[in-house]
């Protein structure tokens, strides 16, 4: 009997944060939403830095919001940094461990980058959130993967010296 207070406090506490999961998925703050739209209309526009800036001011304004963070990842594979973005996508899977977008853009990410063998792995775990039904997830994971790494063309310049080196002792 002494017990029973505590453990029907502690229940009641692991009622109430389980209950949490069950909520529906919630919005972005006013602000936050407007911010939002703003990057997607630079990113439609091709301007990934005014799309990048949007994203972020969006996550300061509202950092709980977990889409915000895929689209900062849209933004940076649009920059060709599927690096950063897996970053994102793995922070946003930290989140929320069942979101089949960023499960997806994270394995078409590592495909952009030729991890090939590891977009595989979340294909099929993308498959396996979605179930038996189709998924528009996994349909463009699949596309990513048939694609295959990304070829980047980098160029260097060469510079060279006006003056030949001066050899000091």
């Amino acid at each position: 009997m002494r017990f029973a207070p505590a453990a029907a406090a502690l229940s009641l506490a692991l009622a109430l944060s389980a209950s949490g999961g069950f909520a529906a998925p919630r919005t972005a703050t006013p602000r936050a939403a407007d911010l939002l739209a703003v990057g997607e209309a630079a990113l439609q526009a091709g301007d990934v830095q005014g799309a990048v800036d949007a994203y972020e001011a969006a996550l300061a304004v509202d950092p709980g919001y977990t889409p915000t963070l895929l689209r900062l990842a849209e933004a940076a594979r649009a920059a060709e940094l599927p690096g950063k973005a897996i970053g994102y996508y793995r922070e946003a899977l930290a989140r929320e461990p069942s979101n089949v977008d960023a499960l997806a853009g994270e394995g078409s990410a590592l495909a952009e980058k030729g991890a090939v063998a590891k977009a595989r792995e979340k294909l099929a775990l993308v498959q396996k959130v979605c179930g038996k039904s189709a998924c528009a997830a996994a349909d463009r994971l699949t596309a990513a993967i048939a694609r295959g790494p990304r070829t980047v063309v980098k160029t260097a310049e060469v510079v060279l010296p006006d003056q030949q080196p001066v050899k000091t002792n």
